[in-house]
């Protein structure tokens, strides 16, 4: 363990920090939020909500632990992992470049996109154009963090404001009934499951209750570049072409455990507590219930199955009660969260893959140069991501879902790894206490199970 010789710096003020838990909310919003909960919800009704409230509730507890490591260590907890063993960076370059270098979000913003343009191969083109603008924005900024909680909180002011005023304006007031009731399972003649669901969805849906699989650990990143706690000491990844990009140490350094120390501490965890349940767990969930009551409202019924045809078929549905003009534009806002949640995503995961990659080779007090070894591993899943997509494998649910499938068996291991890494490399004071270690063990066993059941039947 390093010498304890620095102090816990100093927490500001509550309202003054705003900001991590935005990129991590902007991972959601292309997927559960937008696409897999309102599909549900338009196939089966509202009852289905419960595991929208139980998803996001289980990764707010995910991401706040996440954050306890970072806060004391000034280092990410993939650090943190390789210290209690050298296979499970193994596990994390696998669990995390398989899933997210799927073309889901690509493909379905362009598929959204195409219906407004008129040229051969239209559709193909803006998905290979959206991947690679996403590789050159992330490239181009001076820092990683300011280039993306700027764009994040940006879709976010844009987006969650107009489907909250639609949602107002489109529903009544039997829909928002159905909603409630949902919440504790309860459907239109049925409890939890409605017959004939695909476990497949909705464990996709559930997964993306929020940001998904190993993208809720990137949380670590976000708080130290931030600066938050033990963070303030930690250097930050630069641009691709930054004269600040060099080689840096990964370790972090533990706070000296003093009665200022721990009164520092608790300041600080309430901070990012009440931080993260505003933005990430309040606006994540009432994002899902507005656009799931918003599907359910206008297209309840219709059987919309097949693709994104739900999503046009609600954009039809809102020109028919607004105007064209509006229903534009729910399209529209539909493929830029689409979009921001794909470069959210490429951004994290490349984050997590070469940190870990480096991690494989790890020795003590080496320093490494990350932002090198992020764009490296950033434009590899580009360009994995355009084979896969010009291979063939195009369809945007079948690729979300399948890729949340896969989220959620790393989201399985991510709960009893972090419970460990917090129980045996902080001191007894800083650790969780029963209930949050209770719900880990509950979201554990919940997603074993789920998991289980949908490999034996999986279907979307």
């Amino acid at each position: 363990m390093p010498a304890r010789s620095k102090n816990l710096p100093t927490p500001p003020g509550m309202f003054s920090t705003l900001g991590p838990s935005f990129i991590l909310l902007g991972l959601a919003l292309g997927s559960g939020e937008l696409i897999m909960w309102p599909y549900l919800a338009a196939n089966y009704g509202l009852g289905i909500l419960w595991g929208g409230l139980l998803g996001i509730t289980f990764q707010f507890v995910l991401n706040t632990e996440t954050m306890r490591y970072t806060l004391a260590w000034g280092e990410s907890v993939f650090v943190g992992f390789r210290k209690l063993s050298v296979i499970i960076p193994l596990w994390y370059i696998i669990s995390t470049f398989i899933p997210w270098s799927l073309p889901g979000f690509s493909s379905a913003s362009s598929q959204i996109l195409s219906n407004y343009v008129n040229f051969p191969h239209a559709e193909a083109v803006i998905a290979v154009g959206l991947l690679l603008i996403t590789g050159i924005i992330l490239s181009a900024g001076k820092f990683l963090y300011n280039t993306m909680e700027f764009l994040q909180r940006g879709v976010i002011m844009i987006g969650l404001p107009f489907v909250i005023i639609l949602a107002a304006v489109l529903t009544n007031r039997t829909d928002w009934v159905e909603a409630a009731w949902g919440l504790v399972g309860r459907g239109e003649g049925w409890w939890f499951f409605p017959q004939g669901i695909a476990i497949a969805s909705f464990l996709g849906a559930f997964a993306y209750s929020g940001a998904g699989g190993n993208l809720n650990l990137a949380q670590s990143y976000y708080i130290k570049e931030k600066g938050w706690g033990m963070g303030k000491f930690a250097s930050k990844i630069s641009s691709l072409f930054s004269k600040d990009a060099k080689a840096t140490q990964i370790e972090g350094q533990i706070f000296k455990d003093t009665p200022l120390n721990r009164k520092k501490w608790q300041g600080w965890w309430r901070m990012i507590n009440f931080e993260h349940a505003m933005i990430f767990y309040l606006l994540g969930f009432i994002t899902i219930v507005v656009m799931a009551v918003l599907a359910k409202s206008l297209v309840f019924g219709q059987g919309v199955g097949a693709g994104l045809d739900f999503l046009h078929a609600e954009a039809a549905m809102i020109t028919s009660r607004t105007t064209p003009l509006i229903g534009t534009f729910f399209l529209l806002v539909a493929a830029l969260m689409l979009f921001s949640t794909q470069m959210g995503i490429l951004e994290s995961s490349s984050r997590i893959i070469s940190e870990n990659v480096v991690l494989l080779f790890y020795k003590k007090g080496k320093k490494f140069n990350l932002s090198l070894g992020f764009y490296i591993a950033l434009w590899a899943q580009i360009l994995l991501g355009i084979f896969i997509y010009l291979s063939g494998f195009r369809e945007p649910r079948f690729l979300l879902t399948l890729g949340a499938v896969l989220n959620a068996a790393a989201m399985m291991v991510s709960f009893p790894l972090l419970f460990w890494l917090n129980k045996k490399k902080l001191p007894k004071v800083y650790q969780p206490g029963l209930v949050r270690k209770l719900i880990m063990l509950m979201a554990f066993l919940f997603f074993v199970g789920f998991v289980v059941v949908t490999m034996r039947n999986f279907r979307v």
